[in-house]
C-alpha cells in the first residue's frame, strides 16, 4: 500500500461506528508539456509548493521507460488544485511552457 493512503484507511478504521467519515473532495490536474528527463518525484516536489500532493503518475513508453511529456497530480482539495493550476500553467520548467489544468475522465476505448 501507498505510504500516502495509509491515513485514508486509518481514518475509516478509527471513524466511530454510525458515523459518516467526511471525505474532501481531491481534484486530480493534467500536467502537460513536460520536459522528458522530468521524474514524478521532480513534480512531486514542485507541486507540494501549492499544497498537499495525494498522488503523482508520471506516463511513460511502454518499450523506452522514457517520460511521454505528460502526466498527473493529484491534490487533496480543490482550493489546492486551483492554486495549482493558477501557479503552474504557463510557468516554463526545463525549458518548456507547462499547461496545467483539471484532468477531464477517461474515456472508453473500445
Amino acid at each position: 500500500m501507498k505510504p500516502w493512503r495509509i491515513g485514508k484507511l486509518w481514518k475509516l478504521l478509527l471513524a466511530p461506528q454510525g458515523e459518516k467519515v467526511k471525505k474532501q473532495m481531491s481534484m486530480k490536474l493534467y500536467v502537460g508539456n513536460l520536459s522528458f528527463d522530468t521524474t514524478s518525484a521532480d513534480l512531486q516536489a514542485m507541486f507540494a509548493e501549492a499544497g498537499t500532493v495525494e498522488s503523482v503518475s508520471l506516463i511513460e513508453d511502454r518499450e523506452t521507460g522514457r517520460s511521454r511529456g505528460f502526466g498527473f497530480v493529484e491534490m487533496s482539495t480543490n482550493e489546492e488544485g486551483a492554486a495549482a493550476i493558477q501557479k503552474f500553467n504557463g510557468q516554463e520548467v526545463g525549458g518548456r511552457a507547462l499547461k496545467v489544468n483539471a484532468a477531464k475522465p477517461r474515456e472508453n476505448r473500445y
